[in-house]
């Protein structure tokens, strides 16, 4: 199926764009041009190739995402190396259970965001449409990283195809280093992301929403169908990118079970059934503040839901204590990782990530990390002499 043009365009004022140029001119803030857009005929307007959108962009205007922009004709990712937000986590809260578990994940976003959810618990980023951030080039990043002791990058917290072009070059570099490179993501890319992708990333988790119900993307993500998604989670696959598929569940207008057994119908189907499943608790957040928080019961119907539909390995997200937060072995039925919150207390995988109590080849990529008995989650502190940028739309 063809990916639709978006026919939304944010128009930037133009003045903030002349403001921008000689803050570049004058005092050397970077521009970097972006890789992943197409000139049109309409002399200045171009076609912007990062997600599915595909959003026509007239002289001075930018994307959905508010962080590439057209200036002259040429669209500039205008967080390339503006850091909003950077923290080491485990890599078990992207939700990650199943690749390199127990490791150390140095977190970075930028402002911005291609989906518009009313929920989003991060929204005084994602939804923010200001260049705005830390300066920090990619090679500096990776060795902050390294100071850190951490084993790999998560682009998350907004979502990371906005800004691929960034996350790519810090992606290839943190390869050299023996870093691995995840995405946290909404999955809805283009067909030409996966040209940047293919050379960097290792691992993803794919978030639907709402149990992927179209009804419910369009009136609370502000995308027309989750078709992108699956073509994604399909590219994604074709070039061994470990995939974790992650639901948010919400109540009252995003918990239908149909649409949920759809949705780990086509998982098996597609993915196959070993692919890693978590059902996300919803709590009220941003413009959502009028619904309750996911009742567990309804949690646990969509586990059910996900076992007979044959997933072998499906969390419970959010809900701290739950015996679903652990890892069952899908022969045996014993524990072979358990779980408080995001911690991993008890290991029963033998070098080879198999059971150790009948044998069975767990889907686990990676070994334990040595640091998964560790405190890790450790806060950022960018250094004195970063430069913070800040530049307003008209919008704003």
């Amino acid at each position: 199926m063809s990916r639709r043009v978006s026919k939304t365009v944010m128009i930037q004022d133009k003045y903030v764009v002349i403001l921008y140029v000689l803050l570049k001119r004058i005092l050397g803030f970077k521009m970097k041009e972006a890789v992943l857009y197409q000139k049109l005929e309409k002399e200045g307007w171009v076609k912007c190739t990062a997600c599915a959108r595909y959003c026509i962009i007239p002289p001075n205007g930018m994307g959905v995402c508010g962080v590439r922009w057209n200036i002259d004709g040429k669209l500039y990712l205008m967080v390339y190396g503006k850091v909003i937000s950077a923290h080491i986590d485990p890599i078990e809260k992207k939700p990650m259970m199943h690749f390199n578990p127990g490791s150390m994940v140095f977190s970075i976003a930028t402002t911005g965001c291609n989906w518009m959810c009313k929920y989003c618990q991060n929204y005084s980023i994602s939804q923010r449409r200001k260049v705005e951030g830390w300066v920090i080039e990619p090679d500096r990043l990776v060795k902050l990283a390294l100071d850190y002791g951490a084993e790999g990058f998560a682009y998350t917290y907004n979502e990371p195809t906005i800004f691929i072009e960034f996350a790519h070059d810090v992606g290839i570099i943190a390869r050299k280093y023996g870093l691995y490179n995840m995405f946290v993501t909404n999955g809805y890319q283009s067909i030409e992301s996966f040209e940047l992708l293919r050379n960097f990333l290792d691992a993803a988790t794919v978030d639907f929403k709402g149990n992927g119900d179209p009804k419910f993307l369009r009136r609370y993500v502000g995308i027309r169908d989750p078709e992108p998604i699956y073509q994604s989670l399909l590219e994604m696959k074709a070039r061994d990118i470990f995939i974790e598929i992650t639901d948010l569940v919400v109540p009252e207008v995003g918990d239908d079970l149909d649409q949920a057994r759809k949705l780990v119908r086509w998982v098996v189907e597609n993915l196959g059934p070993d692919t890693p499943m978590h059902f996300l608790r919803f709590h009220p957040d941003y413009l959502m503040l009028d619904l309750p928080s996911t009742p567990v019961k309804t949690l646990e119907k969509h586990i059910k839901v996900a076992k007979e539909e044959g997933l072998k390995y499906v969390y419970i997200g959010n809900v701290p204590g739950h015996p679903y937060e652990h890892t069952y072995c899908p022969s045996c039925g014993r524990i072979v990782i358990k779980r408080l919150g995001f911690n991993i207390v008890e290991w029963n995988l033998d070098e080879n990530n198999r059971c150790k109590f009948c044998g069975y080849p767990i889907n686990i990529k990676g070994k334990l990390s040595s640091n998964w008995d560790k405190f890790r989650f450790v806060p950022v502190y960018l250094d004195i002499e970063t430069k913070y940028v800040r530049v307003k739309s008209k919008r704003e």
